[in-house]
């Protein structure tokens, strides 16, 4: 770390800075980032998904700091954290983040930074701003920021009754360069809102992309809108997504249907109030027949074991990620008139259902892409207002981001996992000491699911 890279950090650690005191901070010339390289786009080429390993395609190297422009701030990041967009960049499926890059350079001049031969990825962050361009008036150098990641200008008149639907709508960090696993970050004035105060560095780096999009699927009118009383089918319930989902439905006086793949996770899911749990591995649902078919016999038996749990009631609304594996299900299992509201496909992109289930029972699909900025102001202020709660169950540091991306590729974690940027432990940024106190049952809750485990990495200062 260089001098200048340490002097920051450690004015963000005294946390007595004033804002004067980080505008004459120098900035260095170099920083760490986590990046993958435009020349290693074919390096899985033949291998199956699964075999893919993101240990060798990420790398963390020293680069130049970008030029802060017009209505972008540059960010310290204390923490940052990995989503499955952070796998799919190092896969490279499914194509190389690169072509994003490069259409993104077509844009403007200005925009032509984006697009280099190594890509710095990540899609949350939390930390400190440093710098702040002409136009940037809600926040100033010194505040302590979270960054949601939908990254627009807002110029496209599409984009005015939602910005998710802007035609220059970009997933910072994924189709953008500069993204949150570096030391510092480049982001549009924007995506910045107000750290929880209550929260550590890594547990607040955990929620603005899977919390933002749970909300707009969950309780945005550009979605389902969950009200009392509803039915929700969650599938991964303590999974990044799901874990949110499962607490904005219980929140909202529904009643959650958790789907999980572990009586360590089902436990989890009871704890925290969820009356309907489904162990599916337990269960041993297989969906697909070895042919490639679809077993509709597991569908239904699947379907009679939801209507078991709810007297007979089948889901208002379900909460559709894995996509291909599940999707069937989803639309099958759903009431006559209900929601499969969708925002992913990890198991596959490429969906296949009897349309007939959707159709005749009236039935409506509702795509979901990440949040717009109101829709993710308003999750981070449930966070800050301690309503909603972080579901960090490992914290790595940037050099192990490769090992941390591995166990996300292959289910091996509960809710999220973090990443220490210039944070030198996991345990610091809590500025709400009292908040905390009062609040640490639920934020140590999926910390201490089934076995009370909780395994750190530690980096030294």
């Amino acid at each position: 770390m260089s001098s200048e890279m340490r002097a920051v950090r450690d004015a963000i650690l005294s946390g007595n800075a004033r804002p004067e005191d980080f505008t004459s901070l120098p900035l260095p010339k170099t920083m760490r980032a986590v990046t993958t390289h435009k020349d290693e786009v074919r390096m899985f080429e033949g291998l199956d998904s699964a075999d893919k390993d993101p240990r060798k395609s990420l790398h963390v190297d020293d680069v130049p700091i970008p030029e802060v422009g017009p209505n972008e701030a540059l960010v310290a990041v204390m923490a940052s954290c990995i989503n499955f967009n952070t796998v799919w960049t190092a896969i490279f499926e499914p194509l190389p983040t690169f072509q994003f890059l490069e259409r993104h350079a077509k844009r403007s001049p200005w925009d032509k930074r984006h697009d280099l031969p190594y890509h710095i990825i990540g899609s949350d962050g939390a930390g400190v701003i440093l710098r702040t361009g002409p136009g940037v008036t809600l926040f100033k150098p010194g505040d302590e920021v979270t960054i949601h990641c939908n990254y627009v200008d807002m110029q496209s008149p599409e984009g005015h009754n939602d910005s998710m639907l802007d035609p220059d709508q970009r997933i910072w960090g994924f189709e953008t360069n500069f993204g949150g696993l570096a030391e510092i970050a480049l982001v549009r004035a924007n995506q910045l809102m107000p750290k929880p105060p209550h929260l550590t560095w890594p547990e607040a780096a955990s929620m603005p992309l899977v919390n933002s999009t749970a909300y707009r699927m969950l309780v945005s009118p550009n979605a389902v809108q969950i009200k009392q009383g509803d039915i929700v089918l969650i599938w991964g319930a303590v999974g990044g997504l799901g874990g949110f989902a499962l607490q904005y439905v219980l929140n909202a006086g529904a009643f959650p249907i958790c789907v999980v793949s572990s009586e360590e996770r089902a436990k989890l899911c009871r704890t925290v109030g969820a009356r309907w749990v489904i162990d599916r591995k337990a269960e041993d649902y297989r969906f697909w027949n070895p042919d490639g078919t679809q077993n509709i016999g597991e569908i239904r038996r699947f379907g009679k074991k939801i209507r078991e749990l709810t007297g007979g009631e089948d889901p208002d609304v379900v909460y559709e990620h894995p996509g291909r594996e599940t999707f069937a299900a989803s639309v099958f299992v759903a009431r006559p008139g209900g929601k499969i509201v969708t925002c992913a496909s990890t198991s596959g992109y490429m969906h296949e259902y009897d349309n007939r289930y959707l159709w005749m029972n009236k039935k409506r699909i509702i795509g979901s892409h990440f949040a717009n900025y109101r829709e993710a102001w308003e999750a981070n202020r449930l966070v800050c207002k301690r309503s909603i709660h972080p579901l960090l169950s490992e914290a790595y540091p940037l050099e192990q981001t490769g090992e941390a991306a591995y166990r996300v590729h292959h289910n091996l974690v509960f809710g999220k996992i973090g990443v220490l940027c210039l944070a030198p432990r996991e345990d610091l940024g809590v500025r709400d000491v009292d908040g905390r106190a009062r609040h640490i049952g639920q934020i140590n809750l999926y910390r201490n699911a089934a076995k009370g485990e909780f395994r750190l990495v530690k980096t030294e200062p």
